[in-house]
């Protein structure tokens, strides 16, 4: 039996004025899905998620969550939220600050000491519990407003630009705490401009422009995309260098390097053997598939089609 989708909208529009913010988002998004929602600036990606939360009504359009139409309050006691822009109560301690988000979200008194405890422990914070938050870094803050995002449970949770204020360990937190969301069925629908963030974290992403999806991408077939083969060889004759296209094509040589494309990259060992055999001096051999970056440059272009 299929499960509801976490996130399904069709045709949703904004518009502020003579301004169209969101022209059109239609999008489905599963339960158990790290979904990366991907734009230029302007696209409409942060409205998209300001309605899809309630806190903006669409011009027209529908979308629910969860099953249910947005802004059902029962629904959003199962969703959480990382805003990009986020404005804590830095007159608090870490600790009050959980706690008082944690009576917002109706959490029984019991049982909110032990899930702040489990929060701070998880987001490298346990050890600044009694400190006020204005005397935190950006990337503290940023881990705190994670652990906000995260105290009740959600189904659904809603990170936008959740890596922004963060050094490399952080970013490796965050990703690791994504993993963990995904596989106990949690759906994280992210927001980011860091692409290798993206790569590495979700499972599909839908490219956006002008608040219209203009491409679905599986990440998993990014992966098993095409490798563009660069070698670096000496005494490679003409005829060896021809036997190479039953492994790949656009066959290049320029001095010592030597370029290809495969399908796949299983063919590697193969093609070195075969270069051995021939007579030919391997000094290097480097695959490289097309990055997530790339794609989102040859899908939005340049200028992010503005």
């Amino acid at each position: 039996m299929a499960l509801t989708p976490a996130i399904e909208t069709f045709d949703l529009k904004k518009v502020f004025g003579e301004q169209i913010a969101v022209k059109g988002l239609t999008l489905q998004v599963q339960q158990g899905e790290a979904f990366g929602f991907l734009g230029p600036n302007g696209a409409g990606k942060t409205t998209s998620i300001k309605m899809l939360l309630g806190l903006v009504a669409p011009t027209s359009g529908t979308a629910n969550l969860l099953g249910e139409p947005i802004g059902n309050r029962a629904v959003l006691k199962n969703i959480g939220f990382l805003p990009e822009h986020f404005r804590f109560q830095e007159w608090l301690t870490a600790y009050e600050f959980l706690n008082l988000h944690g009576k917002l979200y109706g959490i029984q008194t019991r049982d909110i000491k032990k899930r702040v405890d489990e929060l701070l422990d998880r987001v490298g914070l346990s050890g600044f519990r009694t400190k006020l938050l204005h005397t935190f870094s950006k990337g503290m803050l940023q881990r705190i407003g994670l652990a906000q995002a995260l105290l009740n449970r959600p189904r659904l949770v809603f990170l936008d630009e959740p890596t922004s204020g963060l050094d490399p360990i952080g970013r490796r937190l965050v990703r690791d705490i994504i993993h963990e969301l995904r596989d106990s069925g949690t759906c994280v629908f992210l927001n980011s401009h860091l692409l290798s963030e993206i790569e590495v974290t979700c499972d599909r992403v839908a490219f956006i422009r002008h608040g219209e999806v203009i491409r679905f991408l599986k990440m998993s077939s990014l992966n098993k995309g095409q490798i563009d083969l660069a070698i670096r060889v000496t005494s490679l004759s003409p005829e060896a260098q021809s036997g190479l296209s039953r492994w790949g094509e656009n066959i290049l040589m320029d001095g010592e390097y030597l370029t290809m494309s495969l399908s796949s990259d299983t063919m590697i060992p193969d093609i070195t053997r075969y270069l051995v055999t021939q007579g030919a001096d391997i000094h290097a051999i480097t695959p490289k598939r097309t990055s997530l970056e790339e794609i989102f440059i040859e899908t939005v272009g340049e200028d992010g089609g503005l």
